[in-house]
C-alpha cells in the first residue's frame, strides 16, 4: 500500500516509479481523486460543526420560549445533506483505497530497469553442471520409469496439475523438506512455526494477494482462502500488532502446502512438478527495522542459497528487472537451478525486501527508544526452497544410466542411510 502523503510531496517520483513497473504516470488522477476525498470530508466537518452549533443554539432558545422551528428546519436539512456527503465520502475512499491498493510498490533504483525477464542482472554462478555420458533425462521421466510418480491416477481424482509420488521418491520430497527446515532453524537463524493454512481475506490483501490476484487463489465455500505460500500466514503474525523495538529481527520459516490455481499458466510446464496446483514450500519470512531491510534481503538470499549448496546442485542468482518482480517486491533476486533435462536454470526461490508495502497493509509497526509514535516495519519474503522444485532438481542432477537416481550426501540420514532409488521398487 502506498503513502498518499509522499505521493502529494512526490508526484514526480511516483511517476516514474509506476512508468519503471509498466503503468502510466498515476499522479494526476490520484491527486485529483485524493483532493476530492478531501474535499467533501472537509465540507462534512463544516456541516457536523453547524449542526453542533445549532442544537446548542435550540436548547437556549427553548429556555427564553422562543420559536426553535425554523432551527429545527435547518438542523434536518443539515442531517440530510450530511447523510449525503457521509455516503459519498464512503463511495469515494472506497473507490481511491481499491486503485491504491492495485498498484505495485516502488522499486529501488537499484533494480535493472525492463519490461519483462529479458531485462534480468545475472549476479552470479554457483557451481559447475555435470556433464552426462547419456542423454539426461527430465524429472518426470526418471519418475515414470522408476514407477514412483503418477500424473495418470492423480487427474483421474483431481485433475491436471496434480501428482502422487510413491515408495522411496514420496520419501526423498519428505527428506528435503526435514532437512531445508532443519538448516534454517538450526543454522541459519529461523524460527520454525506451524500456521493455518485457511485465511480470512484481510491476511490475503495484507500480503499482497488481494484484490489484484484473486484469480491465484483457491477459495473455500465459507470464504476462507488457501494459502498460495506460508508467507502469507508467517507475515500476518504481526498485523495490527504494535513491537518493540528490541524484538526486532523476527526471523520465522514454515514449512506447509501450498496452493495456486496457477491462472494464466496454461500450456506451460503441463508435465511433472514444476508447477502445480498443490505444493510443499519452506518460506522463510523476516521482520526488520527500515534501515536494517537491504542487509536483510542478502542474509535471507544467502540462507536460501545454502541449501543449493548442501545438495550440491548447480545454480545462479539474477536480479529481478522492475517488469518481473513481485506486485509487493521493492528489490528481489531469484535463484535459478541448473536442470540437465531441460538444459536450462529453473526458479526454485525468490527473495524480496517489500520495505513498509506489506506493513501498511496489515497495520504492523514497531516503537522506537526515545521515539515518539510509530514506523511501519519491513518485511521480507523468500522460499527457502520450493519443495517439489528441489525434488526435480536433485532427480535430474542426481539421475544415473541405468534410471536410477543417487541420493544426496546430506539427505542419507534422512532416507534411513539408503544410497540409491532404483527403479522397480514398487509394482503397482
Amino acid at each position: 500500500m502506498h503513502d498518499i502523503r509522499w505521493i502529494r510531496e512526490n508526484p514526480d517520483l511516483f511517476d516514474r516509479a509506476m512508468v519503471r513497473r509498466g503503468l502510466k504516470p498515476m499522479s494526476d488522477d490520484i491527486l485529483k481523486m485524493d483532493k476530492e476525498c478531501r474535499s467533501v470530508q472537509t465540507a462534512l466537518q463544516e456541516l457536523q460543526a453547524r449542526r453542533n452549533e445549532l442544537s446548542s443554539h435550540i436548547g437556549s432558545v427553548k429556555k427564553t420560549g422562543g420559536d426553535v422551528r425554523s432551527l429545527m428546519d435547518e438542523v434536518a436539512k443539515i442531517k440530510k445533506d450530511m447523510t449525503s456527503k457521509e455516503e459519498k465520502v464512503r463511495i469515494l475512499n472506497e473507490k481511491f483505497n481499491e486503485i491504491l491498493s492495485s498498484l505495485p510498490n516502488i522499486p529501488l533504483d537499484c533494480c535493472p530497469d525492463g519490461p519483462d525477464e529479458t531485462a534480468n542482472k545475472e549476479l552470479r554462478r554457483v557451481g559447475t553442471p555435470r556433464v552426462f555420458d547419456f542423454k539426461p533425462l527430465e524429472h518426470f521421466e526418471i519418475g515414470e520409469k522408476l514407477g514412483l510418480m503418477d500424473a495418470e491416477q492423480a487427474a483421474v481424482m483431481s485433475g491436471a496439475r496434480f501428482t502422487i509420488l510413491k515408495g522411496s521418491l514420496a520419501k526423498l520430497e519428505r527428506a528435503i523438506g526435514q532437512f531445508m527446515i532443519n538448516m534454517h532453524t538450526m543454522q541459519n537463524g529461523y524460527t520454525e512455526m506451524e500456521v493455518p493454512l485457511l485465511v480470512k481475506a484481510n491476511a490475503a490483501f495484507g500480503t499482497g494477494n488481494l484484490p489484484k490476484f484473486k484469480e491465484d487463489l483457491f477459495k473455500t465455500t465459507d470464504g476462507y482462502y488457501l494459502i498460495p505460500t506460508a508467507e502469507t500466514s508467517l507475515t500476518n503474525y504481526v498485523a495490527d500488532k504494535i513491537l518493540d523495538e528490541d524484538q526486532l529481527p523476527i526471523r520465522i520459516t514454515a514449512l506447509t502446502p501450498s496452493f495456486r490455481s496457477e491462472a494464466g499458466s496454461a500450456g506451460r510446464d503441463t508435465r511433472g512438478i514444476i508447477r502445480q496446483h498443490q505444493f510443499y514450500k519452506d518460506e522463510l519470512v523476516s521482520i526488520v527495522k527500515p534501515e536494517d531491510s537491504s542487509k536483510e534481503l542478502e542474509r535471507m538470499t544467502a540462507c536460501a542459497e545454502s541449501i543449493l549448496q548442501k545438495l550440491n546442485l548447480p545454480y545462479r542468482v539474477v536480479f529481478l528487472s522492475t517488469g518481473d518482480m513481485g506486485f509487493c517486491s521493492m528489490q528481489s533476486y531469484d535463484l535459478e537451478v541448473w536442470l540437465p533435462g531441460q538444459n536450462q536454470y529453473r526458479e526454485i526461490s525468490s527473495c524480496s525486501n517489500c520495505g513498509s508495502f506489506q506493513a501498511r497493509r496489515m497495520n504492523a509497526r514497531f516503537r522506537s527508544k526515545g521515539r515518539k509514535g510509530t514506523e511501519y516495519v519491513h518485511t521480507l519474503n523468500g522460499s527457502g526452497l520450493a519443495i517439489g522444485r528441489t525434488l526435480a532438481a536433485v532427480m535430474e542432477n542426481y539421475q544415473q544410466k541405468d534410471g536410477s537416481v543417487v541420493i544426496p550426501e546430506v539427505l542419507k540420514p534422512y532416507m534411513g542411510n539408503m544410497e540409491v532409488i532404483q527403479p522397480g521398487e514398487i509394482s503397482f
